[in-house]
């Protein structure tokens, strides 16, 4: 009876695992049977990965100077087809290499290609002049060989043996490569195979096949398992395996089989089967069933295999931060539309961002989010910028037609003309209101002076007078601040939210009177870590004594930064290490 049968799947991968551990880097102690023709040898060579093949007798025609670039400068089919069939002669005919073999690497190995036709000298005859090039200069046969298995130059030539040239010399290698050939996986994957897990092509004899037959032994068709290891190659080494068993059987437990894996994996993905699993035990905790959870996947599997299931996750956190349950969640994903999942998210993630990009209320953002989930992942809107220009309307119109009817969004999407809405009368309300609000600071209708202030004070005129009237509440006079407003117009131009903030800080934090901002009106200008980095390192450089006391707010906070570090920061022997560490906790927040 076969050794597997015996053996419970979790025993079969330890005992690979130990046996792997025990041989993997041994010196194979009876000749390895190679696929083709070439010789075996008792103590098979083995090599680095940090320094290409040097000969100092052999001259190869690809020296090991050549500064190696990813990109090939056309040429001719003729001259291709000649210098494929001359490396072609010479690999099979000259140094045995199996015909495949030897066709494999001639036809899918043009940079190698290039560099030899670089060597030729007579371009009228290129397959006969290779031939003799060839014949008196040996080549470094990996070269050609990591190239037909789909890797770059830039990504081989760190693998390249560092003491041999010819493949024969390594039958471990070739032993190896031939296990993953005959079990089905193309040879264009198995570079990718080689440069994440190079451990498996050290595998003493039987060691790979067995760790293949160990996955069929669970009940994954060989179809299924040719698509994992090609795009997670470390399923063949170590303990790695492991997240990957736990995966199968949480699928299998809940319906789902190999075969499904066979249709829904991609060779040129990589996946965190890890990260899968914890994606499932959330669905679980969400309160999917084994029946529903098997069923949602098999209806939308890029739920899973998107990114493996990161994109997943970052929906669910989303819709968390939005407001919803978890209950709610789990209702909508038994809901889900017919819609490509990873669709379905970008979508979703642009609509969010576009309403963010509008400067809609984060209470309202949500409110539509758990009320047209469905809609704004089914919409592939256009950008805010031009959809604001194509519609001629401001950001707070289009809130407000979007909070009135988020159906209105279908209309917007890619693809879709707009055109300009209709005049709805709030402009000319909001250019009167402004007008008014202008007039009472002291500007002339229908001058230069105010043209220019009623493109600088941004906002109606309701919205302007509202934050106005907020400084005269905290204790500013009238004409101190049209004066100061009239100086630095950007102030009223901020939300209420946003002057309480700054103005509280200024007087409860940095005990400056509300005064100071008749003064230094732009005080308001500057963000909240500006100021509190520069006031911060102000009192630590005054509390070492190398900065003078009772400094204008406006030095501490107006000057640009290289000054400010130049004058006050280096003063101290420690001020530019104080500096960057204040800056990283301020910033950081």
């Amino acid at each position: 009876m076969n050794l597997f049968q015996k053996l419970r799947t979790e025993g079969v991968f330890k005992w690979v695992s130990l046996n792997l551990s025990e041989n993997l880097f041994k010196s194979s102690k009876t000749p390895l049977l190679g696929a083709g023709p070439f010789r075996t040898c008792q103590n098979p060579r083995f090599y680095g990965r940090n320094k290409r093949a040097q000969f100092e007798s052999l001259e190869s025609p690809v020296g090991t100077s050549t500064v190696y670039r990813d990109n090939v400068s056309p040429i001719s089919r003729k001259t291709r087809a000649q210098a494929q069939a001359a490396l072609l002669e010479y690999l099979h005919s000259t140094r045995s290499l199996q015909f495949i073999d030897a066709e494999n690497m001639s036809k899918n190995s043009p940079f190698f290609i290039k560099k030899i036709l670089e060597k030729v000298k007579n371009k009228a005859e290129i397959g006969s002049s290779i031939t003799r090039f060839l014949r008196y200069h040996p080549i470094n046969e990996f070269e050609p060989f990591f190239e037909s298995l789909g890797l770059k130059p830039s990504e081989f030539v760190s693998l390249l043996p560092r003491d041999l040239m010819f493949l024969s010399d390594d039958q471990v290698l070739l032993e190896n490569y031939y296990v993953l050939c005959n079990y089905g996986i193309a040879r264009n994957k198995i570079g990718k195979i080689y440069k994440e897990a190079p451990e498996a092509f050290r595998y003493d004899s039987g060691v790979l096949q067995l760790k293949l037959q160990a996955y069929i032994e669970m009940g994954l068709c060989q179809s299924a398992m040719i698509k994992a290891v090609a795009s997670s190659p470390y399923l063949l080494i170590g303990d790695a395996n492991r997240e990957f068993v736990k995966m199968m059987e949480r699928l299998k437990s809940v319906g789902i089989g190999s075969s499904w894996m066979e249709k829904h994996l991609s060779e040129g993905n990589h996946y965190d089967w890890s990260q899968m699993l914890d994606l499932l035990s959330l669905f679980s905790k969400m309160g999917f069933n084994g029946e529903q959870l098997g069923e949602l996947i098999r209806q939308h599997p890029g739920i899973l295999l998107e990114c493996s299931g990161n994109m997943a996750f970052s929906f669910v956190g989303l819709l968390l931060k939005l407001g919803l349950t978890l209950n709610e969640i789990y209702i909508f994903f038994l809901q889900f539309p017919s819609i490509e999942f990873g669709k379905f998210y970008r979508n979703f993630r642009h609509c969010y961002l576009f309403l963010i990009e509008i400067e809609m209320d984060i209470e309202e953002i949500g409110r539509i989010v758990r009320s047209h989930t469905v809609l704004l992942g089914s919409c592939a809107l256009k950008r805010a910028n031009s959809l604001l220009t194509n519609l001629s309307v401001g950001k707070k119109r289009l809130c407000s037609i979007i909070k009135d009817n988020p159906q209105e969004l279908k209309k917007w999407v890619l693809g879709s003309k707009v055109g300009p809405l209709p005049n709805s009368g709030e402009d000319l309300k909001s250019k009167i209101q402004k007008t008014k609000f202008l007039s009472d600071l002291g500007y002339v209708e229908n001058t230069k002076e105010f043209e220019k202030a009623f493109k600088l004070f941004r906002g109606n005129g309701m919205e302007l007078q509202e934050r106005f009237d907020f400084l005269v509440k905290y204790g500013l006079d009238r004409k101190d601040i049209t004066e100061t407003i009239k100086v630095a117009p950007h102030i009223l131009n901020q939300s209420i939210n946003v002057l309480e903030m700054k103005i509280n800080y200024l007087i409860h934090s940095l005990g400056y009177p509300i005064s100071s901002l008749v003064t230094f009106p732009s005080y308001l200008s500057y963000t909240s870590e500006r100021v509190e980095l520069r006031m911060s390192m102000y009192n630590w450089l005054k509390d070492q004594g190398v900065a003078e006391p009772n400094l204008a707010l406006s030095t501490i906070i107006a000057c640009g930064e290289d000054y400010f570090i130049d004058c006050y920061v280096n003063r101290h022997p420690k001020g530019a290490e104080i500096w960057q560490k204040l800056k990283q906790k301020i910033y950081s927040h």
